[in-house]
């Protein structure tokens, strides 16, 4: 990217699609798009009705830096801080998991089975940007709700974004560990949770942009299991009969954890969601009566 040249809108993003692809990034013209949007504070439309502007030269040293983080392997919503989900902006750190499309799957068919249910309260164990709690209070709107998580710097991520979608009086946060948080006695309409479930010994393998992610929201234990056997054994204890329980996990988990759910004896209904790939992503059921 030579410094002499006069770099439109236009020809950053040509030029820096061209280089991305060059560099085997997966979705380079849309990376450029958002990365530049980001850096200009305008939407990706803006781009494309004033692609001819130039550049001025703060600009464009702060995308030829977000250019060189891309291409170290950072992703694009860790470099804006920001990503977009079920159609609202969530703030991220570098604690937090990015949320993905594939959990978009199997939250909004719970969304769509819940939305015209009066006062639901429910929990979001390892709630990370708290993208899925808000998402479904957002869409729920007489739903109030729990979101635990053990990072207290991913709390205050998740704390922020419930104030910025104006949802302070409906969401608790509570710092610690998934269900040891939940208060003798409580009793839920529902629990969601995209837990950690990557065996220990395969996030070595991950792409890049992945292993930069928190590991604590990633590792799922030896066998990427750990969260679903205590979910098995202890969350039915905090849901109210008939009360529903959405997990997401990773692929080829199903079947071991339908086992374990239905061997606890407390759950009924289930529902195996697919992701946008048609891989099994997410198990939805309800607690016997």
């Amino acid at each position: 990217m030579a410094g002499n040249t006069i770099w439109t809108i236009n020809k950053l993003i040509t030029w820096t699609t061209h280089y991305f692809k060059d560099h085997h990034i997966e979705s380079p013209r849309l990376d450029a798009e958002i990365l530049l949007a980001h850096v200009l504070n305008k939407s990706r439309i803006y781009l494309y009705t004033n692609f001819d502007l130039i550049v001025n030269p703060d600009e464009l040293a702060m995308y030829r830096g977000y250019i060189k983080k891309r291409i170290e392997g950072y992703s694009v919503a860790a470099i804006t801080g920001e990503k977009e989900f079920m159609g609202l902006t969530f703030k991220l750190s570098e604690n937090t998991l990015i949320p993905r499309q594939d959990t978009e799957t199997w939250l909004e068919k719970v969304i769509q089975y819940h939305r015209n249910d009066p006062e639901l309260f429910v929990a979001d164990l390892g709630t990370g940007s708290g993208a899925i709690l808000l998402s479904f209070l957002y869409y729920c709107e007489g739903a109030h709700g729990v979101g635990i998580d053990i990072s207290e710097d991913a709390l205050a991520i998740a704390k922020g974004n419930g104030i910025q979608l104006k949802m302070e009086d409906r969401v608790e946060w509570r710092l610690g560990n998934y269900l040891t948080m939940l208060k003798e006695g409580e009793l839920f309409d529902g629990i969601l949770s995209n837990p950690p479930y990557i065996p220990s010994k395969d996030i070595s393998g991950l792409a890049p942009e992945v292993q930069r992610e928190p590991r604590i929201a990633l590792d799922g234990g030896e066998d990427g299991l750990d969260f679903y056997r205590e979910l098995a054994k202890e969350a039915a204890n905090h849901l109210k009969e008939g009360g529903f329980l959405a997990v997401e996990y990773g692929i080829g988990q199903t079947q071991p954890i339908l086992d374990m759910l239905k061997d606890s004896g407390s759950f009924e209904d289930f529902e195996v969601i697919k992701d946008y790939g048609g891989i099994e992503r997410a198990i939805y059921c309800r607690k016997k009566f």
